[in-house]
């Protein structure tokens, strides 16, 4: 979403950290740069006239460190403002010693706020909890259904109630929780179109009713300032403790995001990077500026890493592959961890100067299909040719081509990709090159799957 603003930075950066000294001059262009980025990444105008006056004021008077240059100092600071900007330091979800702990989602119609509540339970059940989602949206059509949609894909249940009191359901549903000795109520609210009286009387009776301990916002990235404007109006009459950024992952041009914080007081707790329903994150306001300024985000790809990495497996698999001994099963293994990381797209944002990676592609888009036409491929094969590709011979690779709706030329291909890789593996282990251990990609990519980084 931000890889518009993303790029513009990195070449105004790229143009002042190439000067040995900067004048007041160099900074006030950069800074009228900066502001045209921000303003058409859609950023709040306020945030971003107090954003620039901050960045030029340190910037013209600062104290230059001895190990960097003039423009590396600019672009500390604005990485420092950036950082503040997004709300400076992460902000948790604080769950009192009540039971249940009783969470609440509010947000316009729209905005991801039924889906935001089945990530919300997913996660925090991966944490150890035992949730309960109560279903109080009993004006738009299907979202009940939905709910338990969703509720019954995770296995979590879900409190519908009867009749339209969302009061009346929300209270209940409390009760439910406690019957059913869950920890943890997340209770999904009505929205609107718009921001009208009626929407906010019922979200301020739900909240006297269950005394919720946290409430939460969600807010659609992709509507950008009207989901700022949204969350201020919400801010004044339900006073919530925290923001969900949903979509996140979409293409639009993402200033609600950067303007959220300093226009409602409240932080981004989490960001929904995806359409599953493991795609949410917490959020790291150092992590998301340092993506922005292409400086990438090593510490959440460790972390997905180590989330998806099934260690058994890596092991054995690092073993193998040391011996050049893998098969066409590793490789489908391989294929599940990445795709659980997110893709190859995803991981790519991730890793430091990723935006000028792509412009040296010439703007070329990752095949993330290639990974499921990979993963067809090998389905289609027999166990026995898995383990042996070479018995593989021109009948076979006519019938796994079919079985997987390739053409033999695309089986062609993966083969001859399997024999390279196998040599280069066998090369690296004669010059002594050793994976790492619990490293999800297992040493080496899976074929027809060229890495780009």
């Amino acid at each position: 979403m931000l890889e518009n603003l993303s790029d513009r930075l990195q070449d105004i950066f790229k143009n002042l950290t190439g000067k040995g000294r900067l004048s007041e001059a160099d900074v006030d262009a950069a800074m009228r740069e900066i502001r045209m980025a921000l303003l058409e990444a859609d950023v709040n105008f306020k945030v971003v006239k107090e954003f620039v006056a901050t960045v030029r004021e340190r910037s013209v008077g600062a104290d230059l460190d001895k190990s960097l240059t003039p423009g590396q100092t600019v672009v500390r600071i604005v990485l420092d403002e950036l950082t503040g900007l997004l709300g400076g330091t992460e902000a948790r979800l604080v769950l009192s010693g009540r039971i249940p702990n009783v969470l609440m989602l509010v947000g316009l119609q729209g905005s991801g706020k039924t889906t935001a509540s089945a990530k919300l339970a997913n996660l925090l059940r991966k944490q150890g909890k035992r949730p309960l989602l109560v279903a109080c949206d009993v004006y738009r059509p299907a979202a009940i259904d939905q709910l338990e949609a969703l509720g019954r894909e995770l296995d979590i249940p879900v409190y519908r109630g009867e009749g339209t009191d969302a009061v009346a359901i929300a209270a209940e549903g409390v009760k439910a929780a406690i019957a059913q000795m869950r920890d943890v109520v997340i209770v999904d609210t009505a929205g609107r179109l718009h921001v009208d009286e009626e929407m906010m009387d019922e979200a301020a009776a739900i909240k006297a009713a269950i005394k919720p301990d946290q409430i939460l916002m969600v807010v659609d990235a992709m509507t950008g300032q009207d989901a700022v404007n949204a969350a201020a109006a919400f801010s004044e009459r339900v006073d919530f403790d925290g923001v969900v950024v949903s979509k996140l992952d979409g293409d639009a041009r993402g200033g609600a995001a950067l303007s959220v914080k300093s226009v409602t007081g409240k932080p981004i707790m989490f960001a929904s990077m995806g359409e599953k329903l493991d795609a949410l994150e917490p959020f790291y306001p150092d992590r998301m500026a340092k993506r922005i300024l292409g400086m990438g985000d090593v510490l959440s790809l460790i972390e997905k890493a180590q989330e998806s990495a099934e260690t058994d497996i890596s092991e054995e698999m690092e073993e193998r592959l040391r011996k050049a001994e893998f098969t066409f099963d590793d490789f489908l293994v391989q294929i599940g961890q990445i795709k659980k990381m997110g893709g190859v797209g995803q991981l790519l944002g991730m890793l430091p100067g990723a935006g000028q990676l792509k412009k040296q592609l010439d703007g070329a888009e990752i095949d993330e299909g290639q990974m499921d036409r990979v993963a067809a491929i090998i389905r289609s094969m027999t166990a026995k040719e898995r383990a042996k590709p070479s018995i593989i011979n021109g009948s076979r690779r006519e019938r796994i081509a079919k079985g997987a709706g390739v053409t033999v030329f695309d089986v062609n291909q993966l083969l001859k990709q399997f024999v390279q890789t196998k040599k280069l593996m066998k090369q690296m282990q004669k010059g002594g090159g050793k994976g790492r251990r619990g490293n999800p990609f297992g040493g080496g990519m899976p074929p027809g799957m060229a890495p780009p980084f």
